[in-house]
């Protein structure tokens, strides 16, 4: 039975397919996300460079108090975008998943209108609700939460047409919306601060510049798309991402307004001004995070396919995390002294330079866990929404009970940022990082006899003796090895001796019910073996690990770097199984007859076998199998973080254990 004909099988059937597949489109989902998220990044730190333009020009306008009433009341518009992002997030999943224009329309109508009955709900209750909501944040005038109220209106709607631009993958047009509500903020409130309107000129210029966004948000259908149509949205999507959004804008937002609430209101606008180093890596976060969803939704289909959006987004969210932080040590803090205003001075309230790196790594940390989040919520209903909101409520109680001084405000909300994100990531890193697992069973193995774990030793240490650990046995100890005595108690336990110098470590993970079996493969067999997934393997596996998928992706990166020291050891590998100078004994394991199996000893001759020209015959090798229900413990077998904890527990254990030592008593007992 020659393996080179299974493999061509493969070639020509879903298998083969399926592995290039899998590469064209891993490499399609990274390029756009990257290209995606570069325009949103390049449009987000225009979009930042002219926010703290206008930051610093209402704060020198305005003075720490003016700006601080800005502050607030724009806060309370960032608080409203809790329904905006919910609804800008759940149009973006769910046109992404669309494939004619007319559907996508129809989630837009269907959304558009229920966007404006909230928008309209919403700014009547802050109308009604002006004069109480400018008491508790002491504002000077329910005006402001009047105007408040008109920008909110288009505020919420306007995230349906940003979330259909999102969801056609219309990055560019969406950064440049971005950017326009930016400027028209900008120069409002210049040209109003500066026409003697204050506090109510800057709260103008922010409320202008949504409705302008909101009527020059291209490319989105007609704007008389008001009429509702039957749409399968479903009410958990609606719920997750008001849940989501609800936690997202609390911790965003809401120190803001406690601040404004417990601390005079110079002390407030000195806060305010640390806060833009957050909502500049917060917006600078999102560009990624906006690429990302509708990107992972569209490819919801297979949790392996988009696995590379995660982590790419992880790295880039983390990347312009450093570099900001680092541009944070480096400027000096006279600096933002220079451009906010002298009135801007701490005092005794804390270095400003340490509270703006402080607020910066308490935003990116929680920008981290944002990624996370939103990644779940593009693959199904995720219930660490909830979890957020429950920390979004933790951080306003501990605001609340813990606000001496600003930087202990900071303090809290960086340590409740720790824990959530330490409560988000691993769970789901640890899903990810594992390899999928297979659910189809298998044909019964053809089992030839059973074997005992002392064979099994012996055959294990016969393939490893040639290995450098074991040179200064060799002379004395390979007739142990070459003409084994399996009914010497003495012996066996010196074989075992003998073979924990090199593999102690991995035959303790197997499972002490582990039964072995000597067995006999068939072609088809040959689609259930996966290698292990070492270090070098990873390198050259495009996401599968199995047998079959790993000699395709082998064949293609040896032809595009046959030099490579792994390929060339390969190469030599071949010969060797060619001419019968290599153990022909592989060690499997697996959880019964009809499961997957891995190989445990064997990865290069198995590979070396099928690459060989002339290929090798599945009779030449010896296939041993170990089974065991409790296999799915093994890191050997399945690699989780719960089996590596097990693995590192045995190492701790056994870290004092040295088989020399067993061997030196074996030759002292013969002397």
């Amino acid at each position: 039975m020659n393996l080179i004909g299974k493999t061509r099988v493969l070639d020509s059937s879903s298998t083969g397919t399926s592995l290039g597949a899998t590469q064209l489109k891993a490499k399609a989902l990274r390029h756009k996300l990257l290209g995606g998220s570069l325009a949103l990044l390049a449009g987000s730190g225009l979009v930042g460079v002219t926010n703290l333009v206008y930051n610093v020009a209402t704060a020198r306008l305005l003075g720490p108090t003016g700006f601080a009433h800005a502050t607030a009341v724009y806060t309370l518009l960032m608080l409203t975008s809790a329904i905006t992002l919910s609804f800008q997030v759940v149009c973006a999943k769910y046109v992404a998943g669309c494939e004619t224009t007319e559907e996508k329309a129809a989630i837009f109508a269907s959304l558009h209108l229920r966007a404006w009955i909230a928008g309209i709900a919403l700014g009547l209750v802050l109308f009604l609700f002006n004069r109480v909501i400018a008491d508790y944040l002491n504002l000077p005038s329910p005006v402001l939460i009047s105007l408040l109220a008109l920008g909110t209106t288009f505020y919420i709607p306007l995230g349906v047409r940003r979330g259909y631009i999102q969801g056609i993958h219309a990055f560019t047009a969406l950064s440049v919306n971005f950017m326009l509500e930016g400027l028209v903020r900008l120069g409002g409130a210049y040209l109003l601060i500066r026409m003697g309107m204050g506090v109510e000129g800057a709260v103008l210029a922010s409320v202008i510049a949504v409705i302008a966004s909101y009527f020059l948000a291209r490319p989105s259908p007609g704007l008389e798309l008001f009429q509702a149509r039957g749409s399968s949205i479903l009410f958990g999507e609606g719920l997750q991402a008001i849940v989501f959004f609800s936690g997202q804008v609390i911790i965003n937002n809401f120190d803001i307004v406690l601040v404004k609430h417990f601390f005079a209101s110079d002390q407030a606008g000195i806060y305010a001004a640390v806060s833009l180093v957050g909502r500049l890596v917060n917006m600078c976060a999102w560009s990624v995070v906006n690429t990302m969803f509708p990107v992972s939704a569209a490819t919801r289909q297979s949790d392996r396919e988009a696995r590379p959006v995660l982590f790419l987004s992880l790295f880039l969210v983390f990347l312009i995390l450093a570099v900001l932080i680092l541009g944070l040590w480096a400027i000096p803090s006279f600096l933002w002294r220079t451009l906010f205003g002298a009135h801007f001075e701490l005092g005794n309230y804390g270095g400003l330079a340490t509270l703006l790196i402080l607020y910066a790594v308490t935003t990116g940390i929680y920008s981290l866990s944002s990624v996370m989040i939103t990644y779940e919520m593009s693959r199904k209903i995720a219930n660490t929404s909830w979890v957020q909101l429950a920390f979004s409520g933790a951080l306003a109680l501990g605001i609340c009970v813990f606000h001496q001084t600003l930087s202990q405000v900071i303090y809290v909300q960086l340590w409740l940022m720790v824990i959530l994100f330490s409560m988000v990531a691993l769970p789901l890193l640890r899903r990810e990082i594992a390899p999928p697992e297979d659910r189809f069973t298998y044909t019964r193995l053809s089992i030839a006899h059973r074997m005992s774990e002392k064979q099994v030793i012996a055959e294990f240490l016969r393939s490893e003796f040639h290995h450098p650990e074991f040179e200064e046995y060799r002379g004395e100890f390979e007739y142990l090895v070459t003409q084994p005595d399996l009914e010497s108690d003495r012996e066996n336990a010196l074989r075992r001796a003998l073979l924990f110098l090199r593999r102690g470590a991995m035959w303790r993970e197997l499972p002490d019910d582990t039964q072995w079996f000597k067995v006999e493969l068939s072609l088809k067999d040959l689609e259930r073996i996966r290698f292990f997934p070492r270090a070098q393997w990873r390198r050259v596996a495009e996401g599968s690990f199995y047998l079959t998928d790993m000699v395709d992706s082998l064949r293609l990166r040896w032809q595009e770097s046959p030099d490579d020291e792994f390929f060339r050891k390969l190469n030599r590998m071949t010969t060797s199984v060619q001419e019968g100078t290599v153990s022909p004994t592989v060690l499997l394991i697996g959880v019964d007859a009809q499961s997957p199996l891995t190989i445990l000893d064997g990865n290069h001759r198995m590979a070396a076998a099928m690459l060989a020209q002339p290929p090798a015959d599945l009779e030449t090798f010896q296939f041993i199998c170990g089974l065991s229900p409790a296999m799915t413990r093994c890191c050997w077998y399945r690699t989780n973080v719960n089996t590596l904890s097990r693995y590192l527990t045995n190492i701790l254990r056994h870290v004092f254990y040295d088989p020399e030592s067993d061997i030196g008593r074996f030759i002292e007992s013969d002397s």
